[in-house]
């Protein structure tokens, strides 16, 4: 079919819609083009979010680092002065005995002994990146709860003393993952997670296959591949806590 074309009275061809429209849009991508080339500097405005957020993260975990550094050189001068003090005062040096004493049940010496190594890990990718039958892809990672099962089946079965990777657990420490990578005292981890407790292996293992948190794991890993591996350790160090000390959230309880 032959296109219609729209003449005037005189015979002169109308000016399309098009027509008036094409000077239009080439005119605003003009300025769209000046726009974005004085904002972004010679910079790549596509990936200058990820980079940017990328370099702060980077940043933070290095403030960190050096936050701490400062930290364990602080803990040795106060340390030094107080012995030092302690020499001449008595009543100093009762007071830092008292202290000595609870420092190791509230995990703030480092403490070594036999215990177990617990390690939980994503299930291994197949080589296709297909995912077992009847799994979703939350089913082949580890979770915030996985972990937790773990830990409190070792605190039930008595344990003297916990580590999660490097970091040793207290009464007030709280285990939380975003997606799968551990969150512990401002440092992250990603699988696999080793958990360190000091105690008697026998009893940790038994409390592991009572617990029916534990249990559930164990379903996953026999349905879907996680990795779950309980070893005995003649000995091994479960390091000092170094975190804050400071309740960050808590209520009164009515008597």
């Amino acid at each position: 079919m032959a296109a219609v074309r729209s003449l005037t009275a005189g015979g002169r061809r109308r000016p399309s819609a098009w027509a008036v429209l094409v000077p239009v849009v080439a005119l605003a991508a003009g300025l769209l083009f000046a726009t974005s080339r004085q904002a972004a500097d010679g910079v790549d405005l596509r990936g200058g979010d990820v980079t940017e957020l990328s370099t702060l993260v980077q940043q933070r975990r290095e403030d960190l680092a050096g936050q701490r550094e400062e930290l364990t050189a602080l803990q040795r001068q106060v340390q030094a002065v107080t012995d030092r003090i302690a020499a001449h005062d008595g009543d100093v040096a009762a007071a830092q005995e008292r202290a000595q004493g609870g420092a190791l049940s509230a995990g703030l010496v480092a403490l070594t002994g036999p215990g177990v190594e617990i390690t939980l890990d994503d299930a291994p990718r197949r080589p296709d990146g297909s995912l077992p039958v009847g799994a979703r892809p939350d089913d082949v990672v580890i979770h915030q709860s996985d972990v937790q099962a773990v830990v409190n089946a070792v605190w039930a079965a008595g344990a003297d003393a916990v580590a999660i990777m490097d970091q040793r657990l207290i009464a007030t420490s709280a285990v939380r993952c975003v997606g799968n990578v551990l969150l512990l005292q401002g440092r992250t981890y990603s699988p696999p997670f080793v958990v360190s407790a000091i105690g008697d292996a026998e009893a940790i293992r038994a409390q592991l296959a009572a617990s029916p948190q534990v249990g559930l794991f164990r379903q996953a890993v026999a349905d879907f591949g996680l990795g779950f591996d309980v070893r005995d350790r003649g000995q091994l160090t479960v390091p000092a806590y170094d975190g804050s000390l400071d309740m960050e959230h808590a209520s009164a309880v009515d008597r």
